[in-house]
């Protein structure tokens, strides 16, 4: 059998993750957040990660077109009560998880790259393709 390295998480932690993952977007894409620091925020779910015992879940979440506002942040840190416990129940969980709601930064590393590598190309510096001879 095969050893599991320590630091990544089982099968059953990514399952439980991505179940959440999909139900939080689903509760704020159909608006059952009632705060009006949420009212017309379009909000993406990008990632949910839990601890082995799956008492503890950190939430990545970004804005559509913005980095994550403290508002926002704070709004979803208010009603992350309300959300664990509805998680509790449509998941049939033992223990309602600890909700801990972060930005998503990988659009905003993405971008920087993207940047990087086209003032890069307009210095003439050659990109990856160019190594082996192709242009």
């Amino acid at each position: 059998m095969a050893r599991r390295d320590r630091g990544s998480p089982t099968p059953r932690q990514l399952r439980v993750a991505e179940q959440m993952r999909h139900l939080l977007a689903t509760y704020l894409l159909r608006g059952e957040v009632h705060d009006p620091r949420l009212d017309g925020r379009s909000l993406t779910v990008a990632e949910v990660r839990v601890s082995p015992d799956l008492r503890h879940a950190t939430v990545y979440v970004s804005e559509l077109g913005r980095p994550l506002g403290e508002d926002t942040r704070r709004a979803l840190a208010a009603a992350a009560g309300r959300l664990a416990g509805r998680l509790a129940r449509d998941m049939h969980l033992k223990y309602a998880p600890r909700l801990r709601f972060v930005a998503d930064q990988q659009f905003e590393v993405a971008d920087r790259i993207e940047r990087l590598l086209r003032e890069a190309r307009a210095h003439g510096v050659p990109g990856p393709a160019a190594k082996d001879g192709n242009p």
